[in-house]
């Protein structure tokens, strides 16, 4: 089970397929269109619906402006064989911050990723904060958690997938590097990088030139870069990002209303 906050994120659980226990909603929720909207499909689903007294919402919730509404969500960690077969998985290795975390799995849902793999020292992904920052991407691909680093490399190897270590210096021009092949690219702990295991274990390091005198990009945003270059090769090959996917059946659909301004705070 995890925590899921907000409508956009709700609705993406429930557009994946993700079974809602229960929603909580703070007084006056309901008038809002989009917000009635996604607790009325929670209750034809079968979900239990609670309203919650005046400042009860701002107790529970673990941000200091909450959103009005929030889901009990079903949800279960993929296993290391959801990335057998896959052509490009991005991996979390001892990621410590939640707000990275769920960029990361983001990011790589974006990017058309096949998993996300977390290492044992990775943080939980399914932390509200990491949750709330993933917008919903938790949902839509596989993702494994604590693998440990020490046997990750030879475990993705096993699975035909070559480990990109990303390092902020003196690794090989990430541009360069050819992306076509199977790869899990592997970003690391905010201060430290990657594990050692890893990196000596990795097929290939690469780095992203800085001309500037930043130290290091945020992890999130390195991974990102790196990931749309791998975007950037295979469609220019005809492979992966290089027509929009056909949608799939992705559970109740929510119909938002054209007429109605957001509610809600833009997810950062």
């Amino acid at each position: 089970m995890l925590v899921a906050e907000g409508a956009d994120v709700i609705s993406a659980a429930l557009a994946a397929g993700a079974p809602v226990e229960s929603v909580y909603w703070a007084p006056g929720a309901v008038s809002v269109p989009a917000l009635a909207e996604v607790i009325e499909v929670i209750l034809d689903a079968g979900g239990r619906a609670y309203p919650l007294a005046p400042g009860v919402m701002e107790r529970v919730a673990d941000t200091v402006t909450p959103q009005p509404v929030l889901a009990v969500v079903g949800y279960r960690p993929a296993a290391l064989d959801a990335v057998a077969g896959a052509s490009l998985v991005l991996v979390l290795d001892e990621v410590r911050d939640p707000g990275n975390a769920g960029t990361l799995i983001r990011a790589a849902d974006a990017a058309g990723a096949d998993a996300v793999v977390c290492t044992s020292g990775t943080v939980d992904p399914t932390n509200p904060k990491a949750v709330r920052a993933s917008a919903g991407s938790i949902f839509h691909l596989p993702v494994v958690e604590s693998v440990p680093s020490e046997d990750l490399v030879h475990r993705l190897e096993g699975r035909g997938l070559d480990t990109v270590v990303t390092v902020a210096r003196g690794g090989d021009d990430y541009a360069a590097f050819d992306w076509s092949r199977p790869v899990a690219v592997a970003v690391g702990n905010e201060a430290h990088g990657v594990t050692g295991v890893v990196a000596a274990r990795a097929a290939h390091r690469v780095s992203i030139p800085m001309p500037g005198t930043a130290e290091s990009l945020n992890v999130a945003m390195a991974a990102g870069i790196v990931l749309f270059e791998a975007v950037r090769q295979r469609r220019q090959a005809g492979g992966i990002g290089s027509a929009p996917a056909a949608a799939g059946p992705r559970g109740p659909a929510l119909t938002p209303d054209p007429d109605l301004p957001s509610a809600l705070p833009a997810t950062p």
